[in-house]
């Protein structure tokens, strides 16, 4: 293998999974958004055994030129760069299909001209809406209930239409509800516990009684892995989930007496998702993640919940970690 490129790398689930992979010795090419900072964004502060140890390559998903310039060398692509803040997209959802339809498309395109051996393209949990049956097997029906879902649906079909269309490898990977070190406020796990890890006692939160599928980063990053090296995930959609649900509300519990602290949930206007438009309930199916290409969840189950949800608070306890977080906002 020549080399990998990992689109987003720059990002929560790019910057762990870049980081596995230049120790398991893959030759990586990271590809991160230009900016005039020159910041690589997570991979700034990545591990000392890592760092210096990949390449870098600025530029953005949404422009063909340059995905096609960071593609020339590569065997490989791991595509995980995209928008991913449902509120933002209340309020800018054309940039989301720039990014996300518009980006995946210029990826496969790309991979198609090139004659990449794999693409692995990410989706999300978030493309089934509301669970109407659970758990949720990959057959589950797609339903848009916000223009971020609408978008990566529309990217899923696009890239699965090339393998299709022109037997371009493509497979598609549909994480749950990822957490860890690292990710954006803008998500339930991090907003609590920043917000108890700066003393507040009241939490700030939206809609409490939905359910999620909770999934550690490392769990991610293994099934990325695990389909980048199984030929048999090609033409397929598969599901990295625990198969195990929690609701918001019992994981702020779960999370309070973790961090052994006393808490209040304050319902946040701002934080609720219109009604037709929050997804009630996650619940994933992996048994095809196991059939196909030998993954399953290390953090599985309320325990593995609870070891993952300690590693998660260590690095946010942190006091240089916390201070990159504004928790007296709300983050969308």
């Amino acid at each position: 293998m020549k080399k990998i490129l990992v689109t987003g790398a720059d990002g929560f689930i790019g910057s762990h999974l870049t980081e596995e992979l230049v120790r398991q010795g893959y030759p990586v090419k990271a590809f991160v958004l230009y900016n005039s900072f020159n910041s690589w964004g997570w991979l700034d502060s990545c591990s000392a055994d890592v760092k210096g140890n990949f390449e870098v390559f600025s530029g953005d998903i949404r422009d063909p030129y340059g995905v096609k310039q960071a593609m020339k060398d590569c065997d490989v692509v791991l595509h995980l760069a995209a928008l991913i803040a449902i509120p933002y997209s209340y309020h800018s959802p054309d940039t989301y299909i720039d990014t996300n339809v518009k980006g995946t498309l210029n990826v496969v395109q790309a991979a198609k001209e090139l004659s990449v051996i794999k693409v692995i393209h990410t989706s999300t949990s978030e493309v089934y809406g509301t669970a109407k049956f659970v758990p949720i097997t990959e057959d589950h029906p797609l339903q848009g209930q916000s223009p971020y879902s609408a978008s990566k649906i529309g990217a899923d079909q696009i890239a699965m239409s090339f393998f299709t269309s022109f037997d371009t490898p493509v497979a598609t990977i549909r994480p749950f509800n990822t957490y860890g070190p690292r990710q954006s406020a803008r998500a339930v796990i991090p907003t609590i516990i920043t917000q108890i890890a700066k003393g507040n006692t009241q939490i700030k939160l939206g809609a409490i009684h939905p359910t999620r599928d909770f999934n550690f980063v490392k769990d991610t990053v293994d099934g990325f892995i695990a389909a980048l090296k199984s030929d048999k995930a090609i033409g397929e959609v598969i599901n990295l989930g625990s198969n195990f649900e929690i609701s918001v509300g019992d994981t702020v519990q779960t999370i309070a007496d973790l961090m052994g602290k006393k808490v209040q949930i304050t319902s946040d206007e701002i934080r609720l998702r219109p009604d037709k438009s929050e997804v009630e309930r996650l619940w994933a199916d992996n048994q095809k993640a196991k059939d196909l290409i030998g993954w399953e969840p290390k953090y599985a189950g309320i325990e593995g919940l609870k070891r993952g949800l300690l590693q998660t608070i260590d690095w946010f306890k942190d006091e240089d970690n916390l201070a990159k977080y504004k928790t007296g906002i709300y983050n969308i």
